[in-house]
Formats: structure tokens, C-alpha cells, sequence
């Protein structure tokens, strides 16, 4: 018998469908030689700083720096209830733990995403609790029937993945000690007030850096103004176009009286066409998507989109098995999936308007080992989704253009430039021309070409000047980070797009986090008040600017050394440096920081203050009739300090699911009928619809589930 572990309940049901087991007990599926568990992402977590000595049950300046002399993992705590473990992370390790055990089990396989985070989750796991039989790994980048089946059949014993696990933990364990002490001393030394943290991190700060520093090119810009001199000319024959001056390959200019000279020297003078080309010229698709363009593409055209929702919808894609692994670097694909991606090719384009057009083939801009880093681009899988939520609809749709795209013709446009020469005149007035000839892959998403025709003329054909014109300009500031071009910085550590170093830079983990991370760390910026968003763009917040301004430990803002430090994880994975070493230099790092903090100026960067909530009462609790109140997550019982676990979240899964938030209407309804009718729910189709809603109690045990029943249309 073989024990294989998920990383998620849909994924552990992805690999039973493949092996065609059906039985699902509870907490596993068994069948056909196999056992087949799951995680719920992590099921365990570091230690907190008070588990490994009381004292820092309460933070004091003087027990900092914290440095563990082993590093230790507990069962994960309840995100709800403040200090308790969470219950059902308890239930599955102890059913994972029995398993594991089972006399009939010779192996076991971690089946957790392929990439640091999956490492560790499977590893902490299998390891706490097992110490004698070996185990494998399974490595997938999809989770088709295929390749789960494919995959079984080439599974490597896991000490091959011990790099990525050294670089996983060497990840975790960097980031909880600065993070636990940097966080707590900053807290201590910058802020007044309690109950909240002055958070600090190893990647959360350069990412505000970022936004910090546009946001004061921004302030410090100050608008000049240029003019330009535009010129309309005639042919013999009255064909007309336009033309704008340049000097010196220049064509704004400061002074005003310059082009006054220039215009007044138009009069009564002869023009020249003195230059002509045209050429044709080719308009390559853009390339695959990985996680951060992904991100860009989706958060810049949809109104309300966040690069951590495109990534929670593109995971539920993969984990249907409509995408392959969404968290990933590259661009291209590994050449070991042509024929795969052929078939998927012949799969996708049937039915299409432009169906006879799409041809498959191998090329370096699709295919190609050498800037492919883990993990080939997102594509579609052979798997057709039947239906689709609609905002998984809005990124499978994306993905699945921007796979078409590449199997197009390439788009062919030709454009024209013309010189024309004014007697007497230092400059020269240009023109440019372009007529789209061949449309190719930006019918794929109906991508509309402005063309701009000129007059069919000569060189040494002479024009009239009919009109001209001085306008006057100002320039502009740069534009605020919006999450796209934040994720483009942070995925090239600064370097320009067109720096020929960026993708050697990119693929050698020289980055800002990595693409599984970015999203949270956009996230995680904007809940602790660093950041807001003003529209699609991201702006510092006073406490943002002050931290920046003030904190001491000037390289964590540094992007070069935060680029250095996760070049340094991508190293550990390829064997190049230890995770040892690495640790090492965190340690002195971290105690050095702390010093740094310690002996600073004494400030205030925060000052928390509290006023005291009256809480509204909306019903009664069905479990002890005392009051249920609105609090800032959820309408609880006002009776939970002594026990009551009534409450319905505003973050509800189930109503979430369905597009809705629980409304104080709602839950006085619910609370005095028993039932409330809802309109406007949302179907995974999308389709809008109306239903009673009922909040039950199990039968078993303290929770309530929802119920729904429908409206009689008879009535």
C-alpha cells in the first residue's frame, strides 16, 4: 500500500479520480493500492517566540534579540479564536499520523505543489510524524488523469529535493526572525498605543520603498512647458499631410521664440519631399503568461481586480485542472512539452471563427529549456472546463488567448516615414504612416489597429505649405505604481524592461519575493496601513512615508539586497550555497538590526489610539438567548468570553461563494424569523438568482450550516 499526501482536499480527489478510486471515508480516499490524504495548505507553523520561554509571553526591549537554538513546529492556530489550535488542522494530522502507521503502508509520496512553500508543507508534515518508511515525490505541473498517472510512474525519492526543502525552510526561518524581532523592537521603539504591530519584513519594505519613491518623483516633479511646430503640406494635386519639425533629432523645444523664427521662415518658401521609406514590419504576440503578468494584464483591465485575487481564481483553475501550475517565473515552455501542447492546440482551436488560420509549431519564442526556471508558463490543459464561474471564465479566457496568440500568423504592418525640407529652414519635418496588412493573432481578442494613410508621394517631389501651426504642451509627471507595473519592479528588482539583463536576472532569482508571494505582499501592505489605493493606483500613507523616512536599518529598503537574498534562495535550491550559510549571515543580520533600532532616535512613527465601540444588538443567540452583536468580522453572541461559539463572519465561505456578504438586515431576519429571503445571489454560471436562507444548527455539535431553499413561483 502507498500513503500519498496532497496539499489540498481537490487535489487528493484529482489524484483518486486518475487511480479511479471512489470510496472517500473521512479525512481519505483508499483504493487500488493506495491511500490518499491531504493538508489544508499548512497544517503546522513555526513556534511563536513564547513557546520557547514565557518570558516573551510579553514584549520587553531587553529580551531582543530572540534567536531560537532549534527551530520547532507546532499545530496551526485557529485564525478565529486567539490563541487556540485550530481543531480541524488537529483532526487531519491525526488521521494523516494513523495512516501513515498503518502496518500495510511501505511508502509514502508527498504529492504538495512543486515549489518551496509545497516542499516544506509536505515535509514538516511527513517528517513529524513519520522517521521510518522512505518517501517520494511526486512532481507535477498539472494535475490531468495524464500526468498524475505519468507522474506515479516517475516518482523520485524526496532526499533528491532536499535543496528546495533547505531553501524553503531557509525562506521561513529567515522571515520569522526578522519578522519576530524586528517587528517587536520597532513596535516598542516607534510606536505609542497598544494592540497593534509595527510590521516589518524582509520583502514587505522594499515593496514600499518602491511605491515610496514614486510617489516622490512625483511630488518633486515640476511641470515645464515645450512646444512643438506642426506643418500641413500639399501636393500638386491637392493630396494633403501633415509633418512635425525636428531639429537635431529633437522635436520639443523650450523657448517659444525659436519656433516663432522658424514658422515666420515658412512663408512664401518652397517644400521638399527629400526622403522616403517604407517598410514592412513584423508584430510578434506577446509572450505566455507567468504569475506576475498574468496579474498585470487581469488587475489593468478589470475594474476591482487584485493581483491576490488573480492568483486565488488561477489556483482554483489548476486545481480544477484547466491550467497548468499558475506560480510560476517563465515565459516560455519546456521543450519536453511539445507534443503535449500540440494536442492541447488541436483541443482549444475547434469550433474557433479563425480555427483554419492556428497551426501548430516549434519555435524558441514558445519552446526553449534555457529560460525555463522550475516551472514552463501558464497554459491550458487538455481538460475543457464545461462551465465556469464567471470570474475564473475572465482568467481562463485570458490564458487560454494568450495561448492561441502564439499560434497565429504574426501580425505584418507597413510603415511609411517621410522626410520633407523646408529652403532655408535648419530642420526637417517628419512623418509617419502605418497600414495594418495582416491582422494575424490580434483577432484572437479582437485587438483593433489605428492605420494612418498617407498620400502615395515621391522623393524630390515638391509641396506646398498650406498651414502651420505652434502648439503649446506641458509635461507630465510619472504615473503612480498600479499593481501591475509594482509586480514588474518587483519581479525584476528594478531593472528597466528593456535592460538586457532582466531575464538573466529573473531566472536566476534575483527578484522581490517570488511570484507565489508578490500578490500577499501587495496585500499585507495595504491591511497594515503602508499603502492605499486610490483607484487602480497604490499610495503611501503618512505612517508608510515614516517608516520609510525613519526606520534605521536602511537595507531592508535596498532592493539590491533584498534582490541578493532571494538570489541566495534560488542558489540553495540549485546546491550552490547552504542553507547554513545563508541562516548564519540572517542571524547576524538580525542581531545587528536590532542593535541599530535600539540605539536610534527616539520616535513616534504611530501612535494607536483606541475609542471604545457601541455595539448594536441584532437578535438573539439560538445557543443562550444572550445579545448578538456586530463586531468587525462577524455578528457574534456577546455571551464568547464565557464559552459561546455563535457567530456568522462577514467573510462567510459559504455566502462568499455565492457573492454575497451577511448584512445586519439579514441577520435580524434570521434571527427572528429563522429564514430570510435573498436576492441577487450569484450561481458558479454567473446567472443571478433569489432563495430563502436558513442557519441550522448540526446535530452533532455546536456549528450551524447554511440551507437554501428556493421560492415557491406558484404564489
Amino acid at each position: 500500500m502507498k500513503f500519498i499526501l496532497a496539499e489540498k482536499p481537490s487535489v487528493a480527489k484529482n489524484i483518486a479520480d486518475a487511480l479511479y478510486i471512489k470510496q472517500r471515508q473521512d479525512g481519505f480516499f483508499e483504493g487500488n493500492g493506495y491511500i490518499i490524504s491531504w493538508a489544508f495548505g499548512h497544517l503546522l507553523q513555526l513556534y511563536d517566540a513564547k513557546d520557547y520561554d514565557p518570558k516573551m509571553t510579553k514584549w520587553q526591549m531587553e529580551n531582543f534579540p530572540f534567536m531560537p537554538e532549534h527551530f520547532r513546529y507546532k499545530v496551526k492556530m485557529d485564525a478565529k479564536k486567539r490563541g487556540k489550535e485550530d481543531a480541524g488542522a488537529r483532526k487531519q494530522l491525526q488521521i494523516i499520523q494513523r495512516l501513515i502507521n498503518r502496518s500495510d503502508v511501505q511508502m509514502i509520496i508527498s504529492a504538495c505543489d512543486f515549489d518551496r512553500e509545497g516542499q516544506i508543507i509536505g515535509d514538516s508534515i511527513i517528517y513529524q510524524l513519520n522517521r521510518q518508511k522512505p518517501v517520494y515525490r511526486l512532481l507535477l505541473n498539472e494535475w490531468t488523469a495524464d500526468e498524475v498517472r505519468k507522474g506515479l510512474a516517475t516518482i523520485k525519492p524526496n532526499s533528491e529535493l532536499k535543496p528546495l526543502q533547505d531553501a524553503g525552510v531557509s525562506r521561513q526561518w529567515a522571515d520569522w526572525l526578522i519578522g519576530i524581532n524586528l517587528t517587536s523592537v520597532a513596535t516598542l521603539k516607534y510606536q505609542q498605543g497598544t494592540g497593534k504591530a509595527l510590521n516589518i519584513g524582509r520583502v514587505l519594505l522594499p515593496t514600499l520603498k518602491i511605491i515610496y519613491d514614486r510617489d516622490q518623483e512625483i511630488e518633486r516633479f515640476v511641470p515645464e512647458d515645450y512646444f512643438k511646430l506642426a506643418a500641413q503640406f500639399s501636393t500638386e494635386d491637392g493630396r494633403a499631410y501633415e509633418g512635425i519639425y525636428y531639429e537635431n533629432k529633437v522635436d520639443r523645444f523650450k523657448n517659444r521664440e525659436d519656433l516663432e523664427r522658424i514658422e515666420q521662415a515658412l512663408d512664401q518658401q518652397q517644400a521638399m519631399i527629400v526622403d522616403k521609406k517604407v517598410e514592412r514590419k513584423k508584430e510578434y504576440p506577446p509572450m505566455l503568461f507567468n504569475l506576475s503578468n498574468l496579474q498585470g494584464f487581469i488587475t489593468s483591465k478589470y475594474k476591482g481586480w487584485t493581483s491576490d485575487k488573480v492568483l486565488k481564481v488561477a489556483q482554483t483553475l489548476y486545481e480544477k485542472k484547466y491550467i497548468t501550475y499558475p506560480r510560476t517565473a517563465s515565459v516560455v515552455l519546456e521543450e519536453s512539452l511539445v507534443e503535449k501542447t500540440a494536442n492541447v492546440l488541436e483541443r482549444l482551436k475547434a469550433g474557433l471563427p479563425y480555427e483554419h488560420e492556428i497551426q501548430f509549431t516549434k519555435n524558441k519564442r514558445i519552446f526553449d529549456n534555457a529560460k525555463v526556471e522550475s516551472h514552463s508558463a501558464i497554459i491550458p490543459t487538455y481538460v475543457l472546463p464545461k462551465s465556469l464561474a464567471t470570474d475564473e471564465a475572465i482568467v481562463y479566457q485570458a490564458i487560454k488567448n494568450r495561448f492561441m496568440m502564439q499560434f497565429m500568423p504574426v501580425a505584418e504592418y507597413e510603415e511609411t516615414r517621410i522626410t520633407t525640407k523646408v529652403q532655408e529652414i535648419p530642420g526637417i519635418f517628419a512623418t509617419k504612416g502605418r497600414v495594418q496588412l495582416v491582422e494575424g493573432w490580434k483577432k484572437v481578442e479582437a485587438i483593433a489597429s489605428t492605420d494612418i494613410i498617407l498620400p502615395l508621394v515621391h522623393v524630390n517631389e515638391p509641396v506646398h505649405i498650406t498651414e502651420h501651426q505652434i502648439t503649446k504642451h506641458v509635461t507630465t509627471p510619472p504615473k503612480r505604481h498600479s499593481e501591475k507595473t509594482l509586480l514588474r519592479v518587483m519581479e525584476t528588482c528594478g531593472k528597466g524592461v528593456d535592460d538586457p539583463d532582466t531575464m538573466a536576472a529573473i531566472l536566476s532569482g534575483y527578484s522581490i519575493g517570488t511570484p507565489a508571494t508578490r500578490a500577499e505582499t501587495i496585500k499585507k501592505l495595504l491591511t497594515v496601513g503602508y499603502i492605499t489605493m486610490d483607484n487602480k493606483s497604490l499610495v503611501c500613507t503618512e505612517l508608510g512615508r515614516n517608516l520609510v523616512e525613519t526606520f534605521p536599518v536602511k537595507d531592508l529598503f535596498d532592493l539590491e539586497f533584498t534582490g541578493r537574498l532571494e538570489k541566495t534562495l534560488a542558489d540553495i535550491e540549485k546546491r550552490r550555497y547552504s542553507k547554513e550559510q545563508f541562516l548564519q549571515f540572517i542571524c547576524q543580520f538580525t542581531v545587528q538590526a536590532v542593535e541599530t533600532i535600539k540605539s536610534s532616535e527616539d520616535v513616534t512613527l504611530n501612535k494607536v489610539t483606541h475609542t471604545k465601540k457601541k455595539f448594536e444588538a441584532v437578535g438573539k443567540c439560538p445557543l443562550c438567548s444572550h445579545q448578538v452583536i456586530e463586531g468587525h468580522k462577524g455578528f457574534g453572541c456577546s455571551n464568547w468570553k464565557n464559552g459561546c461559539q455563535f457567530v456568522i463572519w462577514k467573510n462567510d465561505k459559504f455566502l462568499a461563494a455565492l457573492k454575497k456578504k451577511p448584512t445586519k438586515t439579514m441577520v435580524k431576519a434570521l434571527l427572528t424569523k429563522g429564514t430570510v429571503l435573498v436576492k441577487g445571489l450569484t450561481s458558479k454560471k454567473g446567472q443571478k438568482f433569489d432563495a430563502y436562507l436558513q442557519y441550522t444548527k448540526n446535530a452533532d455539535n455546536d456549528y450551524f450550516s447554511w440551507q437554501m431553499h428556493f421560492p415557491d413561483k406558484n404564489q
